[in-house]
């Protein structure tokens, strides 16, 4: 059986058909840098779990649904370039 693809069809590589792997890339090195700052102050481990849900579901929750299934690196790359460039894109 042949599969025909339009030309202008862009085809991604996603994890389990809807996460970017940059975007898990991304997550990953988000959750080792929270556990390692919570890792060195001494705190409960109900706190230290409570804290990690708070820092880190909520960057997964939006990685996950996007932005109208845009890459969640390219939504965080165009909001900083807009935080510095604002009559960029307000002239244009």
């Amino acid at each position: 059986m042949k599969f025909i693809f339009p030309q202008n069809y862009s085809f991604k590589n996603k994890l389990f058909g809807f996460i970017d792997y940059s975007t898990i890339a991304l997550n990953i090195i988000w959750d080792l840098f929270v556990f390692c700052i919570l890792d060195i102050f001494s705190f409960s481990v109900t706190v230290k779990i409570s804290a990690f849900i708070i820092f880190c579901l909520p960057l997964f929750l939006f990685s996950i649904i996007g932005f109208n299934h845009e890459n969640f690196i390219y939504v965080l790359f165009y909001l900083i370039k807009f935080i510095f460039c604002k009559k960029l894109y307000l002239y244009n």
